[in-house]
């Protein structure tokens, strides 16, 4: 018998990532661990950078009207989801990296950016230094409170763990995790949630298919 695969990331991309468990003929279990919001933010001069670095498609989301001021500065962003996200927001999208944001500066840092700014959430990975020139958090991601029988109803599933802080979060709620298997999105998540789960696995690179198709591997 397959078991439910568990989304916990944030609407409305839970809905999202739960319609395509559903499209693949699995259970979902819809259950986000954050919710998100925008940030007011103060935009800056866009003539002081020469690349805009993007590692979330919330922060094209929730930006606001702000973020039209930055069109003109090619962007650089993590995954697919996100690169997706800055064209259908008018950007010109010159490099999607696979393999974390770190990655991506050192990929941008090669095609010649010298000074980038980096829109965000307000936890965040990627900190000002190099070429990253700014960092500006756009949007929050808060906690949002978990029953115990959602809780419950996590045994025995796979769960989709898609940020280091969701891992965290979801170590902190479940107790027995010997029953809980992990799909995680890079090694970065799978560290946030810690040892003891039944079993971890990291996906081939950190997109959405890729995670999918380990998730549906460790339900089967």
């Amino acid at each position: 018998m397959s078991r439910p695969i568990a989304v916990l990331r944030p609407e409305p991309g839970n809905r999202i990532t739960a319609a395509a468990v559903e499209g693949r003929g699995r259970t979902a279990i819809r259950l986000p661990l954050f919710a998100t919001r925008p940030l007011a933010w103060d935009v800056p001069d866009p003539a002081g950078y020469d690349a805009l670095i993007l590692t979330s498609a919330n922060a094209v989301r929730l930006a606001g009207e702000g973020l039209a001021t930055l069109r003109g500065l090619p962007v650089h962003a993590v995954g697919e989801a996100t690169a997706s996200a800055a064209r259908r927001a008018h950007f010109d999208v010159i490099a999607t990296g696979g393999a974390g944001a770190a990655a991506l500066v050192a990929q941008a840092e090669a095609a010649g950016v010298h000074r980038a700014l980096h829109l965000a959430g307000q936890e965040r990975t990627l900190h000002a230094g190099g070429i990253v020139a700014d960092v500006i958090p756009v949007y929050a991601s808060e906690v949002l409170p978990v029953s115990v029988a959602d809780v419950a109803a996590l045994a025995g599933c796979v769960a989709l763990v898609q940020s280091a802080r969701a891992g965290a979060r979801l170590a902190e709620l479940v107790h027995d995790r010997g029953t809980v298997r992990l799909a995680a999105v890079s090694e970065a998540a799978a560290a946030g949630a810690g040892q003891g789960w039944a079993v971890t696995a990291v996906a081939a690179c950190p997109e959405t298919e890729a995670l999918l198709d380990l998730a549906v591997a460790l339900a089967d």
